[in-house]
């Protein structure tokens, strides 16, 4: 029976290695954030714009208050269409997800995959003593496995 050794890296090419996995080495650190006074038709715009399903909501501090993505102003549409209500003052703070689960920047790329394949997510904001320093999403996980393919 093989004993598995979780001790931290000894050898130069060891640390290497482990240097590689970090959600730090492939999050997006260039964000497009919202506010959540911001309109819900800016965010539409914004989104198809700059070719992105969504992004964080922070305060004037980087503190992340929630997440607004495509899906949430198609919910918004929806509503609009159905109670017939005009979209224009429609703020952010009413559609977006305000329990976000976030993680760190020192987390393996491989605890994030399994945290993207157990909750159907497809990105995840990464905080660092309470603050918004990148995002990961699914597509980053893939490039980092790639990456590591020859590891």
């Amino acid at each position: 029976m093989a004993i598995k050794n979780f001790k931290a890296p000894t050898t130069k090419e060891e640390k290497d290695y482990t240097d590689k996995i970090f959600v730090s080495k492939y999050m997006t650190t260039k964000l497009i954030t919202f506010r959540a006074d911001q309109s819900v038709l800016e965010v539409m715009e914004l989104l198809i714009k700059n070719k992105i399903s969504g992004g964080p909501v922070v305060n004037d501090s980087n503190q992340l208050l929630g997440i607004i993505s495509e899906g949430d102003c198609m919910k918004q549409i929806a509503e609009s269409g159905y109670y017939n209500v005009p979209m224009n003052d429609v703020k952010v703070e009413d559609h977006m997800v305000k329990d976000v689960e976030t993680i760190t920047s020192d987390m393996s790329i491989f605890e994030v995959a399994t945290l993207f394949y157990k909750s159907k997510r497809k990105r995840f904001p990464v905080l660092d003593n309470g603050e918004l320093v990148g995002q990961i999403s699914r597509r980053d996980v893939l490039k980092a496995a790639l990456a590591l393919k020859d590891s």
